[in-house]
């Protein structure tokens, strides 16, 4: 057999061996295999595909009396059907015979007459369904097991009992667990009816709650299970009347320990009886459950307490607790919750190659933990040298061979159920590739990847197969190349390997071409192997070496590990280790080294031990430690065991509760704070604390209070007034009670003082300077309705800020110590209390000089209150910085000079790190310890100022605190919306609304604009919104030319300098119907003559307005030349003008465009700062070039400009509403402060017409008028505004929207009359490119948009028009005509509003 196996591989194709795993198809619940379709198949070779094969139903647990008929159902999926087969108890039913059971033609098994007796129960137990399919395999179905109920036998029975009217009673009626549910309960002989206040409890117990006259009489419990009803005792029950005398409270039936499984329902049984009647609360691990609200939790009659559909979570210790209002009462009880075996994942149909390694995984999941073995085809795997269990569940096979075809289940059973999922292994012929990549089901070691072979000659035998390295547990073989191909660069091999005697054979393969060596693992010592070796090119596999038999050493017999190692704590700081002589090894042991090791730490300490046992004394109290043993003969060291963890028993702590502060709270109570021992000093778990006080008058009545473990603060109440206390706590284990602290004091108040505001000012601040030193003194606040609770003393050289001290408030001097000679100390003083810090007091002192010997350092010794200080402070931490990382964190660090120059510490020393913000002002310091002289500050708030401190701390010794140092955080961007939407239609105007909103409550940093988003669809894209910018910190903005009666919906986005934030949620408002046009109306009041009138009036104003306009352009040719060559000459020479610019205000020249709309930025008469929209310059000095365009309609924006009948600032739809073009404006990406200012880099000359003859001489940077807005105007004006931009063919074909320019002085003379607007753009003949990004997209990058504008003059005849009205007019003569011309409006405005 073994040589025709031999054949065979050598007239293969190993080429094809690619190895993998295919799950295909979808496994019903429970099944035993997966479904799988037709898998890929190889070109040239037809693969066989995995079989459906799979159990539809199972049999479940059932519960039967005698004499019934049972049905244990089982139905199995296969092509073609299945044989359905059935096990009892492990072994086969003949139910050809059997007259009683039989098989119905689904395959279920059906039981007649189901027999059982004390001695004879021939069908209770445990079945099993067995699937098979001939040429396939076998599987089997779960177990069920079947229970018939036994004879009825009463455990306890009902006794006689009386019970008081109103009050609780219960009789007894137990039976064998299953025939509970057969059980009921008649009264007179009758079937009692059960209700909400008479129940059965799943044991059979009757409960009766709220006792009346009609339950009086004979009762009995009875037990139907199949056979004649078995009856009870009979007994009575009596209802007394109440007797109106209280009664002991005591329980009828207390919860008892219950084991349930999940998805079951239980109930915890818990009846009290007394008088007066007591009421049942319930209590999960210390947390009150509420039961009037949880549709899970039920209170039953009497006070049980049910759960329905139990889960994991349910589980824990219960408490009942009866209260009658004189006593309480407690019981407890254990509720487990069990959960039946679940697949987290099931095995998977694998294809693979004889000689191959595969593993079938599986995982399960439940509690109590379920086992798991594996079947082959319904028979039990038996793990072995080639069948191994893995990673605890796992199935691995080794070395495959054509038998082991067929169906694998993993079966997964605990005490509560068990569960099956199997999977198809079917072994490929080794010409036939395996159609799926690798998976990780198969093992390295036979995972290799060639390609379908093509024909063509095949190598030759490998050459001089040795074994170069032969271990007790590996073999090391090496070879050389066929002699068909001496070069064998391209050559793979596969090494094959067998037990000598036993027919699987297993490979190993080269990890790439060209390798001629391998390493063989895992063999077992002093054993025969066969190896031989196959090489392959892109053909095939080629001729096999001879076999080759090696032999692998004996191992040396090392002692094994020492069997049950056990460790126990005998005391606080020691632990007892013990151990057994190891089974396994040559040679009589020697010693044993026993290690062991701190839990957290990673030094290891040994011992060297000649007996079992051994007891290491010196350790720590209450710390986890990890042992092991190894055992030596003369070979040395053996196996380690597993490391056994133990924690040396609880003392009482070593040390008393650290910072132990007190709080006069009113005049009869004191809050007393403190926080736990040092953990090193605990000892043990921290039960509780002790607190001790006592009036300092009477030091021997000391009252005494517990607290729990896990408080830290108690309210001591009920004391007497103006009088002083002593306070001190102690930390309690459940092992006794440490050390207390110091004794603390602290007076209560004469009477109930005001806290709700801070103190006032101190009345009174004296200083006395000495050398070193200063002695403050000062006298209370003058109001004392308010409580002071301490004052603040701030000093430092220059700033009372450097330091701070507080003291009590009770004390009325301090000296401040360790100060340099001679320097000038500024002093601060304020009272203080729980709301904040009161109004300062300040004070400045001159400290002496050295030389100064008529005043020396004294401290008062009898005034009250004054501290000596500790004969060597510490000193504070110097040299504190705060260090900026993120919007949130921040990093503190100091010096300390009380340590070495190398600032290593090396006791036990700690700092303490306090910070705090400004705002709110009455914010509290948060505090953290460090013991390195860095910590790392978390949690701040962004964009906000904090002040850091820091003090020392060793034992009890403390320094005061440090210098602060201040920090700010990072700015975000906002993390939240504008808030409080809200959008008003503007009254008088249906077209025009008003949207208001809030800053974002999370601003992070400065809002430096908002954008609104505006639609009539909200589900639109973003980009397709309609965007109005807002610039600035405004809160209101107008949008008008709206259509009427139309919903529109509308979104605000803030931004600062790190971006933008959120939206906020859509807010619809839908415009006003408005009122018909009266020109549109027939029933208009006006009047053909009238509108004939209009008409007329306004034709000939017109005609006045373009003649004046024409004298204004041909009357100022000369002086403007005159003016410009004076321009010219005084920028180019030293000459400044002087002058204030607003002595003059220009003519509004505005030139319009027609076709294309822009945002108006004229100056609203609203006097509502809020409600205006960036103002336009009122003089020519304001103006600021800002784009190569100008606008060609002078008409409409001069009447904005001047005011007459003009509107808040607007945006309108008029323009956007047909087409939608797309404004373009620059959004800076980077802060303000990487803006790039747009300015000549000497001093702006924004609306001089001398540029026009001096643009040679600016820098071509500078001239640029085409950004958005610099970073110094975005400072300092706070506002920016949007530029509509275009692409013109010429300076004059395009409009410019001025910007706001940074304040400065003059830089021309105001009384040269300028137009702004136009001199600029015969500035420069370049087209300037705009970083621009579209209003509607943001986030997008198009181009701007094309503008259709009508054809302007040439540049010459502009210029030269211009200059032609200057000669003429002066500015005073100007602003008359403007004057009058706006008369002349005013008049036709009250015509047509007539």
């Amino acid at each position: 057999m073994a040589a025709e196996r031999g054949a065979r591989r050598l007239l293969s194709t190993p080429s094809f061996w690619l190895y993998c795993l295919l799950l295909l198809g979808r496994r019903a619940p429970g099944a035993a295999a997966a479904r799988s379709g037709s898998a890929p198949q190889s070109p040239g070779a037809s693969i066989r595909t995995f079989t459906p094969f799979y159990f539809l139903v199972e049999p479940v647990d059932t519960l039967s009396v005698r004499g019934s008929s049972v049905i244990l159902n089982c139905s199995a999926y296969s092509e073609p059907s299945p044989k359905i087969e059935w096990k009892k108890d492990g072994t086969f039913l003949n139910l050809v015979s059997d007259d009683r059971r039989q098989l119905l033609p689904d395959g279920s098994l059906f039981i007649s007459n189901v027999v059982h007796s004390k001695h004879n129960k021939p069908d209770e137990g445990y079945y099993q369904c067995v699937a098979t399919v001939e040429s396939l395999g076998t599987i089997i179905s779960r177990t069920a097991k079947l229970i018939v109920a036994g004879l009825p036998r009463f455990t306890s029975q009902p006794e006689p009992s009386s019970v008081y009217a109103g009050n609780n009673a219960i009789l007894n009626c137990e039976v064998n667990a299953d025939l509970v549910p057969f059980v009921r309960w008649e009264q007179n002989r009758q079937p009692l009816l059960l209700d909400d206040r008479v129940i059965k409890l799943p044991s059979g117990m009757l409960v009766i709650s709220n006792a009346t006259e009609g339950d009086g009489g004979l009762y009995r419990c009875v037990v139907e299970s199949g056979g004649p009803p078995k009856y009870s005792d009979e007994v009575e029950l009596k209802v007394l009347p109440d007797p109106e005398v209280i009664s002991d409270l005591v329980f009828l039936k207390q919860p008892s320990p219950l084991v349930r499984v999940i998805g079951q329902d239980v109930v915890l049984p818990c009846v009290a009886s007394g008088l007066p009647t007591p009421t049942i609360k319930w209590m999960k691990n210390e947390e009150a459950l509420d039961t009037e609200s949880s549709e899970r939790l039920v209170l039953l009659a009497g006070g049980s307490l049910e759960i329905s559909d139990v889960t994991e979570d349910d589980a824990g210790t219960y408490f009942c607790i009866a209260d009658n209002g004189n006593e309480t009462i407690e019981a407890q009880a254990e509720l487990t919750v069990q959960a039946q075996p679940e697949f987290l994942k099931q095995p998977t149909n694998i294809y693979a190659h004889e000689s191959m390694d595969i593993v079938f995984e599986c995982e399960v999941t439940g509690k109590p933990t379920p086992t798991v073995k594996w079947v082959k085809n319904g028979d039990m795997v038996i793990p072995s040298d080639y069948f191994k269990i893995v990673k605890e569940h796992n199935l691995q096979v080794l070395g495959l061979v054509k038998s082991d075809e067929g169906f694998y289940q993993c079966i997964a059973e605990n005490d509560v159920g068990n569960a099956q999922a199997g999977a198809q292994l079917i072994i490929l012929e080794h010409d036939v590739a395996i159609p799926t990549l690798p998976p990780t089901s198969l093992t390295s070691a036979t995972t290799d990847h060639l390609a379908p072979a093509t024909t063509g000659p095949l190598p030759s035998a490998p050459r001089d197969v040795v074994a170069s390295l032969v271990s007790t547990r590996f073999i090391k073989l090496t070879w050389r190349t066929p002699a068909s191909d001496p070069h064998g660069d391209n050559l793979t091999y596969s090494v094959f390997y067998t037990k000598e005697g036993i027919a699987r054979e297993r490979v190993e393969n080269t990890s790439h071409p060209g390798e001629m060596q391998v390493t063989i693992q895992n063999l077992m010592p002093a054993t025969v192997y066969i190896f031989r070796v196959m090489a392959q090119n892109k053909h095939g596999s080629g001729e096999s070496s001879a076999p080759l038999r090696v032999e692998t050493q004996p191992e040396v017999q090392l002692p094994g590990p020492a069997p049950n190692l056990r460790a126990y704590a005998a005391s606080p700081t020691s632990i007892t280790v013990t151990w057994e002589t190891p089974v396994s090894g040559n040679g009589e042991i020697q010693n044993y080294k026993l290690y062991y090791m701190e839990k957290g730490t990673d030094k290891e300490q040994d011992v060297d031990v000649s007996s079992h046992s051994y007891t290491i004394n010196g350790l720590k109290k209450y710390t986890e430690y990890s042992f092991r043993v190894v055992a030596y003969n003369k070979h040395g060291p053996g196996v380690s065991t597993p490391d056994v963890a133990v924690r040396t028993l609880s003392d009482v702590p070593s040390a008393a509760p650290q910072n132990l502060s007190l709080e006069v709270r009113n005049s009869k109570s004191i809050m007393i704070h403190w926080q736990p021992p040092a953990p090193a000093t605990q000892n043990g778990q921290i039960t509780g604390y002790k607190i001790r006080y006592r009036k300092a008058s009477r030091k021997s009545d000391v009252t005494e209070t517990l607290v729990s473990g896990t408080q830290l603060s108690q309210l001591i109440e009920g004391l007497d007034r103006g009088t002083e206390y002593n306070f001190r706590v102690a930390a309690l284990t459940i092992n006794g009670t440490g050390p207390a602290t110091d004794w603390l004091s602290a007076e209560t108040f004469e009477s109930d003082l005001d806290e709700t505001r801070v103190p006032e000012v101190p009345s009174s601040l004296h200083v006395r300077p000495l050398v070193t030193s200063i002695v403050v003194s000062w006298t209370p606040p003058e109001n004392q309705n308010i409580v002071v609770r301490g004052y603040a003393i701030g000093y430092g050289i220059g700033s009372p800020h450097a330091q701070t001290i507080k003291v009590d408030y009770k004390q009325r001097y301090y000296t401040i110590e360790n100060l340099d000679p001679s320097s000038h100390y500024v002093i601060t003083l304020k009272a203080f209390n729980n709301v904040g810090e009161g109004i300062p007091l300040y004070e400045s002192a001159v400290t002496r000089p050295h030389t100064d010997t008529s005043e020396v350092d004294l401290f008062v010794i009898n005034a009250p209150y004054t501290p000596v200080p500790d004969p060597t402070p510490m000193m504070p931490p110097v040299g504190v910085q705060a260090s900026i990382l993120s919007h949130d964190t921040i990093r503190i660090t100091w010096a300390d000079n009380s340590l070495p120059k190398h600032q290593k510490i090396t006791d036990s020393r700690y700092y303490t790190v306090r910070w705090k913000t400004n705002i709110p002002a009455n914010t509290k310091y948060k505090n953290a310890n460090a013991t390195t002289l860095s910590y790392l500050v978390t949690g701040l708030k962004p964009n906000t100022l904090y002040e850091f401190s820091v003090m020392v701390t060793k034992g009890r010794r403390s320094s005061t605190w440090s210098m602060t140092a201040h920090g700010t955080t990072f700015e975000l961007v906002p993390t939240s919306p504008p808030k409080d939407v809200t959008v008003v239609s503007k009254e008088g105007k249906p077209k025009t609304i008003i949207v208001n909103w809030q800053p974002p409550s999370e601003a992070n940093g400065k809002i430096t604009g908002y954008i609104i988003y505006y639609s009539t669809d909200v589900n639109a894209e973003i980009h397709d919104w309609v965007i109005e910018p807002v610039v600035g910190n405004r809160l209101t903005h107008q949008i008008q030319e709206l259509t009427l009666d139309t919903p529109y919906y509308f979104k605000i986005q803030a931004r600062n300098s790190k971006g933008m934030g959120p939206m906020s949620e859509a807010v619809q408002f839908r415009t006003p119907k408005g009122s018909n046009s009266p020109h549109g109306s027939p029933t208009s009041p006006l009047d053909s003559n009238m509108l004939l009138v209009i008409i007329v009036s306004v034709g000939v104003i017109t005609i006045v307005v373009v003649v004046i306009i024409a004298v204004f352009c041909t009357r100022r040719t000369t002086s403007h030349q005159k003016k410009k060559r004076a321009a010219c000459k005084s920028v180019n020479g030293s000459h400044k003008y002087k002058g204030n610019s607003k002595d003059v205000k220009p003519p509004d020249l505005w030139i319009h465009h027609e076709r294309l709309e822009l945002k108006p930025i004229d100056k609203s008469p609203d006097p509502n700062p809020i409600m205006t929209d960036t103002p336009i310059p009122r003089n020519s000095q304001d103006i600021t070039p800002v784009d190569n365009s100008m606008d060609s309609n002078i008409h409409q924006r001069r009447n904005s400009y001047r005011g007459h009948e003009s509107e808040d600032s607007m945006s309108t739809l008029a323009g956007r509403r047909g087409m939608r073009p797309k404004m373009m404006m620059p959004f800076d990406s980077q802060p303000p402060q990487q803006s790039v200012r747009n300015t000549p880099s000497t001093d702006t000359m924004p609306a001089s017409s001398s540029q026009t003859c001096c643009t040679d001489h600016q820098d071509p940077e500078g001239a640029t008028s085409s950004s958005y807005l610099a970073s110094s105007q975005e400072e300092d004006s706070g506002q920016s505004l949007p530029t509509a931009h275009v692409r013109p063919s010429h300076p004059l074909k395009s409009f410019a929207v001025p910007a706001i320019p940074p304040p400065g002085p003059p830089t021309y003379d105001p009384a040269l009359p300028s137009t702004p607007l136009l001199s600029q753009q015969a500035l420069n003949h370049h087209i300037h490119s705009v970083k621009t990004a579209s209003i509607g997209t943001l986030g997008r990058s198009r181009p701007p948009m094309p503008v259709v504008v009508p054809s302007a003059p040439e540049v010459q005849e502009t210029t030269r028009m211009l200059e032609d009205s200057e000669s003429s007019y002066e500015p005073d003569e100007l602003t008359k005509e403007m004057a009058h011309l706006e008369g002349l409006m005013k008049d036709l405005n009250a015509i047509t509003t007539a």
